[in-house]
């Protein structure tokens, strides 16, 4: 693989760490960690904090059913389900494949304009998250954030005012980042992206859109 030159920062992979953040930045956060050794060991170095910390509260005493209760819990679960492997040679990486299964070409994209395509992906409240299928030589329509977007590039690349982002990079804007994210000629940008409040769109027509695309 390449060299990932863009990483996720501190305060982002300690959220994650902690499990605090919505399940669509936490999909991101989990797919770039898959592909980027840097990241998997500062997550593991804050993983070994916290289970200092740990370690150093007092013991709590549990209540008398609790035992039985939990081993109940243990009986009622529903029997388990083939478990699939992840499959190596797909384009997306085993946490993604979990939400989209590994197969490109079965993912059922939606028109955003510009000839960029979109695929929602479902997770719960909080947050929303998308792969983003963005043409050679084509640009997501200019905008803002009201909050922070995450984007994860899974193949191709794109360029903005910031930077180049290639495959395993990972782009973190917030609401001082305004950019036109534009796929580099010779291989159609895939990405991952998810974020945690509505884009701020120019174009009145991505305005229009907006409320019909779920970003």
């Amino acid at each position: 693989m390449k060299q990932i030159r863009h990483h996720l920062t501190d305060d982002l992979l300690m959220a994650y760490a902690s499990g605090n953040l919505p399940e669509a930045l936490s999909l991101v956060v989990a797919t770039h960690i898959s592909m980027c050794d840097s990241c998997r060991a500062q997550l593991a170095s804050f993983d070994a904090v916290g289970g200092e910390l740990l370690d150093d509260l007092e013991a709590v005493t549990m209540s008398d059913g609790a035992l039985g209760a939990t081993l109940k819990q243990i009986m009622d679960a529903p029997a388990e389900t083939t478990i699939q492997r992840p499959k190596a040679d797909s384009l997306f990486p085993a946490p993604l494949q979990d939400y989209v299964g590994a197969d490109l070409d079965a993912i059922k994209w939606r028109p955003m304009g510009m000839g960029v395509r979109q695929s929602l992906i479902k997770t719960s409240k909080g947050a929303s998250v998308r792969l983003l299928h963005i043409p050679a030589g084509c640009a997501v329509p200019d905008h803002g954030h009201h909050g922070t977007e995450l984007t994860l590039v899974l193949q191709g690349a794109f360029r903005d005012h910031n930077d180049r982002f290639g495959p395993g990079d990972i782009e973190v804007a917030n609401e001082d980042l305004h950019h036109t994210p534009v796929a580099e000629d010779g291989v159609d940008c895939i990405c991952l992206a998810a974020s945690d409040a509505p884009l701020s769109f120019n174009g009145i027509l991505p305005k229009i859109a907006q409320r019909f695309m779920g970003i």
